[in-house]
């Protein structure tokens, strides 16, 4: 199995769930808000309190896939996102040794 995180901007959030649910086996993901900046070096031009200072509103994912499904997320996710600017985010793969769903089915519910 695979993690797949990625940083990207908020507006491409819409977009890019709408792809990654054509991906044949996309397990789904975990969004949550966040905020970052880039490196001086990346931002020629501000100074670095700029830089400290001036934080960028983010969405974090999170996707935990099966390791035949995960490369296409992957590649989708940059796909989806890019615009070519800085600022478009970060996307970064890790292996999982273990995972597992928790939850627990009531007698009569594995319909549901």
């Amino acid at each position: 199995m695979k993690e797949i995180k990625a940083v990207i901007r908020p507006n491409k959030l819409t977009a890019l769930r709408d792809a990654l649910r054509t991906v044949p086996g996309f397990p789904g993901m975990t969004v949550t808000k966040a905020e970052g900046c880039s490196a001086p070096a990346r931002r020629p031009g501000n100074s670095i309190k700029e830089e400290l200072t001036d934080y960028t509103p983010k969405v974090r994912l999170e996707i935990v896939a099966e390791d035949q499904v995960a490369e296409a997320l992957f590649q989708r996710i940059i796909e989806v996102t890019q615009t070519g600017q800085v600022g478009d985010g970060l996307v970064w793969m890790t292996d999982i040794h273990k995972a597992a769903f928790i939850f627990k089915t009531t007698p009569g519910a594995e319909g549901l």
